[in-house]
Parts: structure tokens; sequence; C-alpha cells
């Protein structure tokens, strides 16, 4: 099914601020934009460090730019298509001390890029 990224704007203003991910990002949308996926399993198969957190919180930890910055999303698998919403995007050692702070399965729009 084709994914819808919600909040890809998210994405490029973070690029804009770290000029470093700006290639990372824009080929994490062109991946998104060709992916097809009919189950959470198959994000690996697009992205293979993908890590799909449990807890049934349906949130997907993306590593970008080489394992440097982390995207951290909400996804919902419809009849026709997969959404997959934009939630947190940081630094890694941003999105460690989110985990460290046992956020990574509650953050809700805590990016300073939505």
């Amino acid at each position: 099914m084709k994914v819808n990224l919600i909040k890809e704007k998210t994405l490029l203003g973070y690029s804009q601020k770290h000029a470093e991910a700006k290639t990372s990002c824009s080929d994490f949308i062109s991946k998104i934009k060709a992916a097809d996926w009919e189950k959470p399993e198959d994000m690996k198969s697009t992205f293979r460090s993908a890590d799909i957190l449990g807890k049934g919180t349906n949130r997907v930890v993306f590593d970008i730019g080489g394992n440097n910055h982390r995207v951290l999303c909400k996804y919902r698998f419809g009849l026709k298509s997969v959404r997959l919403y934009v939630l947190w995007l940081g630094t890694h050692a941003e999105y460690s001390e989110l985990c460290k702070n046992k956020q990574q399965y509650s953050a809700e729009n805590h990016a300073k890029y939505i």
C-alpha cells in the first residue's frame, strides 16, 4: 500500500537547521514515497534499521544520516494506504535522552520542527 508521510515539513525544517541532515532527510522522504507496505514488518524491508516499538503503541523509530538522527513516527495501516505521522525528530543523542526518560512511548509533537 502507498505510504502517506504526515508532517513532511518537519523533516524539511529540520534539514534546514541541520545542514548535515539535508541529504538524509531527502533520501528518507524519497524512500517513503516509493514504499509499498502491507504490514508493519514491511517497514524493515525499506529501512533495515527501523525499530518497531512495542507496548501496542504503533510507533517506529528510523535512523537517518548514518544513525546520527532519529525520526519517531506513529503508523496506521488502513485498507488502501498507510499513514506515517512524524511525532519527534532529533539527533541520536537527543533520542537517547528521550529513551532514558522513557518518553519514546508517549512523545507527541515534541519535535522542535513540528
